[in-house]
Parts: structure tokens; sequence; C-alpha cells
């Protein structure tokens, strides 16, 4: 791998999780219900990524859609749950909440790996989730900022994201931009029955809407996917977990909803577990790093 593909890859999986952590704020923004957010967030997200996939594979469009599988399909059904309870989580409890729940995904899915394709995990990563489950403990255990009810929900949110990940690493041939394309459209079927007027939405409400759909879910999914082709996975985890710390700052910077003391001492008790976790797995994986922190036998 060349160092100029290297640093694409890079620029492109840090914009991915800039584009997601903005889906909070744009939540908060549009002011109708979740149902409605859902139903034309999945109709836009939709297009985009059929562009997407239009473009990424030139006269092959409609053939990748049929040739999806049992695991594309499988994607499809977890991925719009995944987007149910995400949506539904932002309205129930904090950004905040949110975010650090979300930051314990390479524990849940180090532990699914582990039961379904029997992926031992290491004893870096039992440690660093004992400690990431002692920050969302302070977080929601002490204070009255969040919900019981929405922290469920992202979590599980958390858990369909983790069940995915191990989908696409007992596929990894699948095709990941056709199965989000199908599962936003499908979210958005299931969505708009139940929604209140969503044909009354117009004017700022659906440009709102139309910026949620195209910049957050496709931009945000096709520059993960094009970036996360040119790194290792350990860095990919690392440069997505970018996401969780600018979701509260945005709702900061635009609404001045600061985060309370708990939350705060929680999350950073997360993100530091996180954190520390990934660069001790990058320090693993790259044999020059290694080799300086192996004990000398001379």
């Amino acid at each position: 791998m060349t160092s100029a593909s290297r640093a694409l890859g890079l620029v492109l999986v840090a914009l991915s999780a800039l584009a997601w952590s903005l889906a909070g704020l744009f939540t908060r923004v549009i002011p109708l219900d979740s149902w409605t957010i859902l139903a034309w967030r999945g109709i836009f997200a939709a297009l985009g990524l059929a562009l997407v996939v239009a473009i990424m594979e030139r006269g092959r469009t409609f053939r990748v859609f049929l040739d999806m599988g049992a695991a594309g399909w499988s994607f499809v059904a977890v991925s719009g749950l995944g987007t149910l309870f995400f949506i539904t989580s932002l309205k129930e409890t904090t950004v905040a909440h949110v975010a650090v729940v979300y930051a314990t995904i390479p524990f849940v899915a180090a532990l699914l790996a582990w039961l379904a394709l029997g992926e031992r995990p290491r004893r870096s990563a039992i440690i660093a989730s004992a400690t990431a489950l002692i920050g969302i403990v302070i977080m929601i255990g002490i204070n009255n900022e969040g919900t019981i009810h929405g922290d469920l929900l992202a979590f599980g949110m958390t858990l369909c994201m983790a069940v995915l990940m191990v989908i696409v690493r007992r596929s990894p041939d699948i095709a990941i931009m056709p199965a989000a394309c199908i599962s936003a459209l499908a979210s958005a079927l299931v969505c708009w029955p139940i929604a209140a007027a969503p044909l009354s939405v117009a004017g700022p409400d659906l440009l709102m809407l139309a910026l949620f759909g195209l910049l957050v879910s496709a931009v945000g999914l096709a520059f993960f996917t094009l970036g996360a082709r040119l790194l290792p996975p350990v860095e990919t985890a690392l440069l997505g977990s970018l996401d969780a710390p600018l979701a509260p700052l945005w709702i900061w910077l635009f609404f001045s909803e600061m985060p309370g003391g708990s939350t705060i001492a929680g999350g950073t008790v997360v993100f530091a577990a996180v954190l520390a976790y990934v660069a001790a797995e990058a320090a693993r994986a790259d044999p020059v790093l290694a080799q300086r922190q192996e004990p000398s036998t001379e």
C-alpha cells in the first residue's frame, strides 16, 4: 500500500465519522416526529446510495442488487432495525448518552465474534470492556439527563451495528452499498404509514431531511466503505470512533446543551477505554512498534 493510498484512506474514514456525527444535530433541528424523519431520511438516503452504486458499478447496477444473497438481505434487515433504534434513541435521550453507549461497539462486536465465529477476544479487550461498562454505569446511573428507555434504544442500535460487523466478517464479499440502499428504502416504507402527515412536509424541513439522508447516510457510508478498503481495520476503528466525541460537540455548539458532570465523567472513562484498546491493537499490528515494545532477550 502506498503512502498516498493510506493518507486517502485516513481522510475518507475521518470524513465519514464527521458526517455520521451530524445525525444528532439534524434530529434536533428538524421539528418533526421520529417516524416522519425516518421515512424521508430513508428516501433521500436510498436515492443517494443508489447513485453511488450506479457510479461505482457502471453498468452492473441492477445485477449487484439481484446478487446480494442471504448475507446481503440479513444486512438489510439488521441495518433497518438499527436505524429505527438510532433515530428514536436520539428523541428519547441525550446525544451525549447515545454517543457514549455507541462507543462500546468494539467490545460488543468482539463478544459477538467470539460467540458466532469462535474468535476469542484478547485479554486487553475484556479489560477494556469492563472499564467501559463502569463508565456506562456512571453515566446512566447517577444523573437524570437521559432516560433508561432511550439508553436501551441506543444499546439496541449498538448491538445491531455489531451484528452487521459480524455479518460482514463472515461474508467479506457482501455488497454493502446495495444492501444499505435497500435498507434505507425499506425503513422509509415501514415508517411512512405511521408517520404524522409526511406529505405535508415542505420548505426548510424537507431541505433539512434531504441533507440528513444524503450527507449523513449516503455520503458517510460511501466515504467509510471506500476508506476502509485502504486501511487496516484497527485504524478504521480508531478514526471511526471520532463520531462519538463529535456528536455531543455539535449539540453544545448549536444548542448550548452542555453534558452534565457525570455524563462527562462516564463518557471520559468509555472513550479512554476505547482509545486505549484501539491504540494497543494498532501497536500490535505494527511490526516495528511491536518489536520495540517486546522485552529484550539480550
